[in-house]
Parts: structure tokens; C-alpha cells; sequence
């Protein structure tokens, strides 16, 4: 069997401070590669985002350039960056993500 062509070049990203938007976080990744998706939860109650968000490369390039940079600082926080292990399965609803 080929191998599937839909390969993921993801990266998780945690402890993102509460005051920074999607659009932030696809700006400054974009700096590493060409961002495909960025998917960052909201909580319903708080109408905050969860603190946490996945970012999706076009190319692996991209995805290693991410992970090769340490620290990530945004805002003074250090946010946590990590391979994501497999493709993220999309929101249970619309509402709890804001996709660009």
C-alpha cells in the first residue's frame, strides 16, 4: 500500500497568555514556514481561549524550523512548542474554535 499522501506537519503549542489572538500566533509562526491552519480553542463560559492552539505547516520545513527555535517568548510568557503526534480532528462545534 502507498503511503498517504496527507502527512501532518503540526506543532502544539501551550501556555499561550490569555491576551494573544489567532492572528498573533499565525504571524509569528509564519515566520518559520508557510502556516496552513491555526486552530486555537475557546472556552464557551469564559469566551477566553483554552491557552493552547495547533499550527499547521505546508511544508515539513516549516514544522522543523518551529521546533529547532528555543525559547518561543510571546508577550514575556514562554509558550511550550511540540510536535503534534497525529492530525487534529477539528472542534466538536464551531463555536469552540476560531480558525483563520
Amino acid at each position: 500500500m502507498a503511503a498517504s499522501s496527507r502527512k501532518v506537519f503540526e506543532v502544539f503549542v501551550s501556555k499561550i497568555p490569555w491576551t494573544i489572538a489567532s492572528k498573533e500566533m499565525r504571524e509569528y509562526f509564519g515566520q518559520f514556514g508557510q502556516v496552513k491552519k491555526c486552530l486555537l480553542p475557546f472556552d464557551k463560559e469564559t469566551g477566553f481561549h483554552r491557552g493552547f492552539c495547533w499550527i499547521g505547516y505546508t511544508t515539513e520545513d516549516g514544522l522543523n524550523n518551529a521546533l529547532q527555535k528555543d525559547p518561543h517568548i510571546l508577550e514575556g510568557t514562554r509558550l511550550q512548542v511540540q510536535r503534534n503526534r497525529k492530525a487534529f480532528a477539528g472542534p466538536r462545534s464551531n463555536k469552540d474554535v476560531e480558525l483563520d
